[in-house]
C-alpha cells in the first residue's frame, strides 16, 4: 500500500535525520517542530502549526522527548478539524503506560497508533542500520509499513499491541545504561592499576565482557574524548524511572534496574542535557 503525504512531528537529534531518511526514500514529506524549519531536511516542507500537518498527511510519525508531549501532538492532529491523518507512528520513547494511552485516545477518533521506538543512535540513523521495533494491529503495521521502511533497514515487529514494543525498547535501554555504567566503572579500575584504556577496550571487546559500550561507545567517544553520541544523560535518566515504573506495574524484579538508575539519576542531576557517554567522567571521578 502506497503513502501520499508523510507527516513529521519533532526534528531533534534523532527526529531530524529519520525525516531526511523519509525523504531520501522518495516520499513528500511535511515537517513541524516548535522550534521552528531550521532543522527541517532538506526536500521536506515545513508547516507552523499541526492542524494544517493533520490536514495533508495521512500518516503522521512523531519524535518526541517524552510521553506527554507525544499524548499532547497526538490529541492535536487527532482533533484538527477536517484532519487527513489516519496512522500515527511514534518512533518516541515514551513508555508502556503513555503508549497505552495514546492508543486509546486516537482509537476513540477513529485513528490507528503504531508503537515505534528506536534504537542504535544518531549515527544508526544516518547509516540506515537503526533498529525500528515496532507493534500494532495487522492492518495498522500493513498501512505504515512504507514508512517504517523508508525510516531504516532494521526493522521488527514485536507485538500486536501498542506498548509492547516500548517494553522492548525500555529493557534494552536498562542493559545499555547498566553496561555502559559498569564498564565505566571497570575502565578506571584498570587505569587505577596502571593499564591503558585502548589495551582494556581491546581485550574485553574480544572477550566475554564486551558490550555495545566496549565495542562503540568507549571507542569512539570516550577514548577520542568526542563525547557526541547524540543521545543525553537526562533523556537515559527518563528512559530508565520509565523502566523502573513499567516494572514495577508487573511485579517483576528491579534488584539492578534501581542501582543503575540511580547511577544515572546523579549522573544527570550534576550535568544536565550533556552526551550520555560522559558518564565515564563522571563515574571516573567519584
Amino acid at each position: 500500500m502506497s503513502v501520499d503525504t508523510i507527516g513529521f512531528v519533532g526534528l531533534g537529534n534523532m527526529g531530524s535525520v529519520l525525516a531526511g531518511n523519509l525523504v531520501e526514500a522518495g516520499h513528500e514529506v511535511i515537517t513541524h517542530d516548535l522550534s521552528g524549519p531550521g532543522r527541517s531536511p532538506t526536500g521536506a516542507e515545513f508547516v507552523s502549526d499541526l492542524t494544517q500537518l493533520a490536514r495533508r498527511a495521512a500518516v503522521v510519525v512523531l519524535s518526541l522527548p517524552d510521553g506527554g508531549t507525544s499524548e499532547q501532538v497526538a490529541r492535536a492532529i487527532a482533533q484538527a478539524p477536517q484532519r487527513k491523518m489516519t496512522h500515527v507512528v511514534d518512533t518516541s520513547t515514551v513508555g508502556v503506560a503513555a503508549a497505552e494511552a495514546i492508543d486509546g485516545l486516537l482509537t476513540e477518533t477513529g485513528a490507528s497508533y503504531v508503537d515505534a521506538p528506536v534504537s542504535g543512535g544518531v549515527a544508526g540513523a544516518r547509516a540506515r542500520t537503526l533498529s525500528v521495533m515496532y507493534a500494532g494491529t495487522d492492518a495498522a503495521c500493513r498501512v505504515v509499513d512504507p514508512v517504517l521502511t523508508g525510516l531504516s533497514d532494521r526493522r521488527r515487529r514485536v507485538g500486536e499491541r501498542p506498548g509492547m514494543a516500548q517494553a522492548l525498547k525500555l529493557a534494552n535501554n536498562f542493559l545499555s545504561a547498566t553496561a555502559l555504567a559498569a564498564t565505566s566503572e571497570a575502565i578506571a579500575f584498570g587505569l587505577s592499576v596502571g593499564l591503558e584504556m585502548e589495551t582494556m577496550l581491546e581485550v574485553i571487546d574480544a572477550s566475554s565482557g564486551q558490550s555495545a559500550a566496549s565495542r562503540d561507545k568507549f571507542p569512539n567517544h570516550v577514548l577520542t574524548g568526542r563525547y557526541a553520541a547524540g543521545f543525553a544523560n537526562s533523556l537515559m535518566s527518563k528512559d530508565l524511572k520509565l523502566y523502573l515504573g513499567a516494572v514495577a506495574a508487573c511485579g517483576a524484579s528491579s534488584a539492578l534496574a534501581t542501582v543503575t538508575e540511580s547511577v544515572w539519576e546523579q549522573f544527570a542531576a550534576a550535568d544536565p542535557g550533556v552526551d550520555f557517554t560522559r558518564i565515564y567522567p563522571f563515574v571516573a571521578g567519584r
